[in-house]
């Protein structure tokens, strides 16, 4: 089980409480085995994607006890105890957290730092026993507002003309890099009169292989049968490859029948639909964007 930032605190003052000079890497590994993290739960990535959950924890709990003049670095990602952190090794803590290291002054000083410049109007401080790193907060937080959009994204998309999700599905595939340019995706996309779309768009920009794509603004589930005849539409035509797009969602049939057959048929539901407009920035658009940075320790390097 991967231990939240806090709960790795005690264990890792621990892992150095002879006094000698570890590695970050040794310090993640003793711990790996002190809370049996398995090889799947150690290769489990923070929704970023940029590192791996359990090395973010163990690096925020190495930093914030250094905050607090728990731990020094003698040189690039070394650590060591101090003495104020085996005094509080040896009053035998039950726990290390947020709260125990707001006894410091020196964390206190930091944290207030970090947390400026204050907003006109406070928002409510965190629980100071969260079990989040700053970074999976900000991750959560933007994970929780994308899935808000893509809620409201899809819901606008659904009271919309059938029109104007043909539209809407030609730019969103030409800004994945399909169709060529609009004009060109805009002739092959949009002919059929039954309220969806049927027609074939470029793979590529040069337009050396096709894709055909049926599109519905549904309600209902698209079962087996739509999918049924929508590969024998790319029998018909010879074709091998086919986009089917809906603002419902397909049935476990439906999914079932095009992972068996040779035709390759890709499935966009109404919420991959609306993660794509996203991704895309087709019906979004961009208010503020902010940088995530951290030290380069190479920088420092003097090797």
């Amino acid at each position: 089980m991967i231990p939240d930032y806090q709960t790795a605190m005690l264990p890792t003052l621990a892992a150095l409480s002879d006094g000698s000079v570890r590695r970050a890497r040794e310090i993640r590994d003793e711990l790996a085995r002190v809370f049996n993290v398995s090889d799947e739960e150690l290769g489990e990535l923070v929704p970023s994607g940029q590192k791996t959950l359990f090395s973010d924890r163990v690096s925020w709990a190495l930093t914030y006890m250094k905050k607090a003049g728990l731990l020094l670095t003698p040189k690039r990602a070394h650590y060591q105890i101090t003495p104020r952190g085996k005094e509080l090794l040896d009053a035998k803590p039950a726990r290390i957290d947020l709260t125990v290291l707001a006894r410091y002054p020196d964390f206190v000083e930091w944290k207030e730092r970090s947390d400026a410049p204050k907003p006109a109007k406070p928002a409510p401080a965190a629980a100071p026993n969260s079990t989040h790193t700053p970074e999976e907060s900000l991750d959560s937080a933007y994970l929780a507002l994308r899935r808000t959009i893509e809620g409201d994204l899809l819901d606008f998309v659904k009271s919309m003309p059938p029109a104007f999700f043909e539209k809407l599905v030609v730019q969103l595939l030409v800004a994945m890099g399909y169709g060529g340019s609009l004009k060109d995706a805009g002739q092959a996309v949009g002919k059929s009169g039954d309220g969806g779309i049927d027609g074939i768009i470029k793979e590529d920009k040069l337009g050396l292989d096709v894709i055909h794509i049926q599109a519905k603004r549904w309600q209902n589930t698209v079962g087996r049968p739509e999918i049924q005849s929508f590969a024998g539409s790319l029998d018909g035509v010879k074709a091998k490859k086919g986009i089917f797009i809906t603002t419902s969602s397909f049935s476990p049939d439906a999914r079932a029948y095009v992972d068996k057959i040779e035709k390759r048929i890709v499935l966009i539901d109404g919420e991959r639909l609306a993660g794509l407009m996203f991704e895309h920035n087709v019906g979004v658009a961009r208010v503020a964007a902010y940088e995530v940075k951290r030290v380069d320790t190479d920088y420092f390097s003097e090797e």
